[in-house]
C-alpha cells in the first residue's frame, strides 16, 4: 500500500470549540493512515441530530459503498458503529462494530482515529457463485467473522428454479430479496480491500 493524499473529514460549517478540536486532531491522525480509498465526511449538527464524522468504504473498482461507518459526537461522549448511509443515524441495536468512549475532544479523537482505522484495514473478500460462466450472486464481506456487507442476486443468470427453491426455504431479505447465505459455499473468493 502506498500513502494516500486526501481531504480527510472535510466541512465548509462553522464548527464550535470542541467540534474543531476534534476534527483538528482526527484529520491529523487520518494523514497517516496507509489504507484503500474510502470517502470521509462530516455532519455538522442540525435540530437533534448529533455532529457526526464518517465513512463510505467503497467496493473497489465499483461504483458503490460496501458499509457507512461514523462516529457521533455530542460533548465529551463520543459512540461509533455502522451508519445508515443517508441519514447517519446509529443502529437501535449495537452491531459488533460499535464502539463508545469518553474524554477531551483530542483523546476522542484519538479513539475515533483508531476505530476508523482498524475499520479500513480489515479485510474485505468477495464470494461469487457462478452459473454458465457467469457470476449470479455475490456477497462482500468480512472474512473474519462472515459479517455481510453487501450482496447482489441476478434471477436471470441464476440457474434455472433456485431462486423459488431459496424463496420456499426462507432465504430472503425485506421485499423479497435473496439472502445469498442461503446459497452455500461460493464458487470464488477474491480479496478486494484491507489487509490481505
Amino acid at each position: 500500500m502506498g500513502e494516500y493524499e486526501y481531504d480527510w473529514f472535510e466541512c465548509d460549517e462553522e464548527l464550535d470549540e470542541a467540534q474543531h478540536a476534534f476534527v483538528i486532531a482526527l484529520r491529523a491522525r487520518a494523514l497517516t493512515w496507509a489504507a484503500d480509498p474510502v470517502d470521509s465526511r462530516l455532519v455538522p449538527p442540525e435540530r437533534d441530530y448529533p455532529f457526526v464524522a464518517c465513512l463510505n468504504i467503497d467496493a473497489p473498482q465499483e461504483n458503490f459503498a460496501l458499509l457507512t461507518v461514523g462516529v457521533h459526537l455530542d460533548g465529551h461522549h463520543l459512540r461509533g458503529d455502522r451508519l445508515h448511509n443517508q441519514d447517519f443515524t446509529l443502529p437501535e441495536v449495537p452491531t459488533s462494530l460499535a464502539m463508545e468512549a469518553s474524554g477531551s475532544p483530542e483523546e476522542l479523537a484519538e479513539q475515533a482515529a483508531g476505530w476508523f482505522e482498524a475499520i479500513i484495514r480489515r479485510p474485505v473478500v468477495r464470494y461469487e457463485w457462478l452459473h454458465a460462466g457467469q457470476v449470479y450472486a455475490s456477497r462482500y464481506l468480512f472474512p473474519d467473522t462472515r459479517e455481510g456487507l453487501s450482496q447482489m442476486y441476478n434471477r436471470e443468470l441464476a440457474p434455472p428454479g433456485q431462486q423459488d427453491r431459496l424463496l420456499a426455504a426462507g432465504h430472503f431479505t425485506g421485499r423479497g430479496w435473496i439472502d445469498t447465505r442461503g446459497l452455500g459455499e461460493p464458487d470464488r473468493v477474491t480479496h478486494v480491500r484491507g489487509a490481505s
